[in-house]
């Protein structure tokens, strides 16, 4: 394992480590109030062009499929080329992928095929952008601040949520799902132009040697070489499956269905926005020992919207649990996002960020296109009990390797020299005793 020393560990200086991290923020806020309106929209386009649950789960299928296929590559080349560029070249694309299929939209009924296509290159433009986005924001905040620094980017990130999604559903419910697009589409305009600004001078030019095949090879031994890691995200690869499935397909089929149309699933969407911005607030001032399995036992409740959809509840019912599972994927987000800043060498932190994103998204793509004959074939209800049994099953599982339930966090003395390699071996409460929630 390659250990980097604190010394060695290239430092930002805090003019450019702040304006950095405001020109991210700011970004993310504006691509957030576009995209969690746009993701409504596009699924209530295909309805509204006369498709079925079969045909939303291909669109979003289609949408998935290019991070699973274009991720790695993505974070071996944000790890060789400067992130800033990687991240605008996927937000120009996003922008003109988005504008076309609003236009689409707006002009008429769009085929099948041409929804499917414009999704599909907005999600290779997101494979690019993913792993580029997560080593610039980690490379921009020091070891000290890091935990603070992720929960307020992500509670300013989530605030958007709340905004975009409760605005998609009022604008799809008064007016054509592709104005939403059309809004997707300059919100990415506008993040691509701020995020060229973004200042790389502090990070270390890579050493000439090796190709794209090598450096994926470097990935994958960073990444298969850490338990924690890689049984992690083996996790969220049926959690995120499950989850797509059921709020991607079966949450706006129960909406139209059961709830009334798309404006209750829009209100719910921002509750879960809430949520996240009430984790992550609480993240601010919460920093766990033991991040990893606190995280961990947050993941449980991601169970409950599918449960939620299965009964169905109502819309206040469906609300609350939306609420409470959004804070709680907060506080997973925050502790991991903290564990990889502490344990991950920054020269590699894309390309590990790949096999992160890659390894949590890699059955999305099945999950979404199987959710409609799923449905049709055992049913909506038991289709969904399925997804929350799931996501409970795996993760008992993995509480069940060592480090995920004694990795620590770093003392406040290793944090203050700035250090962001990886320590060795992982720390572990000295009693081995099990860390609660609360």
């Amino acid at each position: 394992m390659n250990v980097t020393s604190a010394a060695d560990a290239p430092e930002l200086p805090a003019r450019r480590s702040g304006r950095n991290y405001r020109l991210l923020t700011a970004a993310a806020i504006i691509t957030g109030l576009g995209t969690h309106g746009a993701l409504i929209a596009a699924a209530f386009a295909v309805l509204q062009s006369g498709g079925d649950g079969g045909d939303v789960g291909l669109v979003a299928a289609a949408r998935a499929t290019p991070l699973v296929l274009f991720l790695l590559i993505g974070g071996a080349i944000a790890d060789r080329l400067p992130r800033h560029r990687v991240m605008v070249a996927a937000n120009a694309l996003n922008c003109v992928s988005q504008a076309v299929f609003a236009w689409l939209v707006l002009a008429g009924d769009p085929e099948l095929w041409q929804m499917m296509l414009l999704t599909a290159l907005c999600g290779t433009g997101q494979a690019f952008f993913n792993p580029a986005a997560e080593g610039m924001l980690m490379s921009s905040v020091d070891r000290e601040q890091a935990s603070r620094a992720f929960a307020l980017f992500r509670m300013a990130m989530q605030g958007a949520t709340i905004g975009g999604a409760a605005l998609g559903g009022a604008m799809i419910a008064a007016m054509d799902p592709g104005w939403v697009l059309a809004v997707d589409a300059a919100a990415f305009a506008v993040a691509g132009v701020l995020r060229a600004f973004l200042d790389v001078g502090h990070i270390p030019a890579r050493e000439p040697g090796g190709g794209l095949l090598s450096d994926l090879r470097d990935g994958w031994r960073e990444f298969i070489g850490r338990p924690w890691l890689w049984s992690i995200v083996a996790q969220f690869s049926v959690v995120v499956a499950a989850v797509a499935a059921a709020e991607s397909v079966y949450g706006p089929l129960v909406a139209r269905d059961e709830l009334g149309g798309p404006r209750p699933w829009g209100f719910a969407l921002a509750a879960f926005g809430a949520g996240t911005l009430g984790g992550a607030l609480l993240m601010t001032r919460w920093k766990p020992r033991r991040m990893l399995l606190v995280g961990t036992l947050c993941v449980f409740p991601l169970a409950l919207p599918s449960a939620a959809l299965a009964v169905p509840l109502q819309v206040v019912g469906l609300c609350l649990v939306m609420f409470v599972s959004g804070v709680c994927i907060e506080v997973f987000g925050v502790a991991w996002m903290t564990t990889l800043h502490q344990e991950i060498p920054e020269a590699k932190l894309s390309r590990v960020s790949a096999y992160d994103w890659f390894g949590s998204v890699a059955m999305m793509p099945l999950a979404t296109a199987l959710a409609g004959p799923v449905e049709m074939l055992v049913g909506r209800s038991q289709a969904l009990w399925g997804c929350a049994a799931l996501i409970v099953l795996v993760t008992g599982a993995v509480l069940f390797v060592p480090e995920v339930r004694r990795l620590t966090r770093a003392p406040a003395t290793t944090a203050a020299a700035g250090a962001v390699a990886p320590r060795e071996p992982v720390s572990a409460d000295p009693e081995g005793a099990v860390g609660r929630l609360g």
